[in-house]
């Protein structure tokens, strides 16, 4: 068996064209959309992926809002940034960009951002709308994955799926958006993580695996289902080459697979786009 891929570029596009079409009807109401990232610091993968955003933004036809701070920065004076984010009438919804240099709390950083401006999705007044079932921006890779695996109409209601990770930005509020009723997935959801000394016997029951450990090469052929669909959403680096939970011979054992690249992560970054236009559609 050779899966069929799990193509995250596609889609975005498609996401993309959609949200260049919201964000054209809002300009014709006099409204322009404002996507603000805040990065601190000179992480080389973190300031590739707010450049990505940017790009992101101008294919869309929205704003970016840019601030680069040293990775100097007291946290007051991070802060003060949010803030600024917070009461910007020209920033619909904005992030700040993590990991943080050492000396930084993310955390208060997180809690400081205003949650109707939270791109991420993961403040926690968010998470508790979505622990609610109440209309809230989503988690980014948690919605992605659900988009991902829909529009390739892989089965979700009452499959078994497995998440490996329980990470607040995948796993944690992935399991929740998976167990919710319809429309929503409606799946039975197991969450584990790398210290399950029998993690193996609990992968090989997904109907639908999704690894977000960080970890790479932690699912491996002998570990999956035949004919479950698997989503790498967990990476690592080595050296300059980012690396997939998920060993590439799984895809002779799948039904589906998320390819190591183009597969989650151009979704992440379209669902930021949904989100920001939609705080924009609030506002209006």
């Amino acid at each position: 068996m050779t899966a069929r891929l799990l193509d995250g570029e596609a889609l975005a596009a498609r996401i993309r064209a959609d949200v260049a079409e919201r964000v054209a009807r809002l300009a014709e109401r006099g409204i322009t959309v404002g996507l603000g990232t805040i990065l601190v610091g000179d992480d080389v993968p973190s300031a590739r992926y707010v450049a990505m955003k940017q790009e992101d933004c101008a294919q869309v036809g929205m704003v970016s809002v840019h601030e680069h701070l040293p990775s100097s920065v007291s946290q007051g004076d991070l802060e003060k940034v949010i803030e600024r984010f917070n009461a910007d009438p020209a920033v619909d919804a904005f992030l700040v960009q993590v990991p943080l240099p050492a000396g930084l709390d993310e955390t208060a950083a997180l809690l400081s951002v205003d949650p109707a401006k939270d791109v991420d999705g993961l403040h926690p007044v968010n998470l508790g709308l979505l622990v609610m079932g109440t209309p809230g921006p989503l988690p980014c890779t948690p919605a992605g994955i659900v988009e991902l695996l829909r529009a390739n109409h892989v089965a979700l209601e009452g499959q078994h799926v497995v998440i490996v990770g329980r990470g607040l930005t995948i796993g944690r509020p992935l399991a929740l958006l998976m167990s919710m009723r319809p429309p929503r997935p409606n799946a039975a959801v197991t969450v584990v993580h790398t210290g399950v000394p029998d993690l193996a016997d609990y992968v090989r029951q997904a109907d639908v695996l999704v690894a977000a450990a960080g970890q790479a090469g932690l699912i491996t052929a002998d570990m999956v289902k035949p004919g479950a669909a698997v989503v790498g959403a967990g990476t690592s680096w080595s050296g300059r080459r980012l690396l997939s939970d998920v060993d590439e011979g799984v895809a002779e054992v799948a039904g589906w697979i998320t390819p190591r690249l183009g597969g989650v992560g151009p979704m992440t970054r379209a669902m930021l786009l949904v989100n920001a236009v939609q705080a924009a559609e609030r506002r209006a």
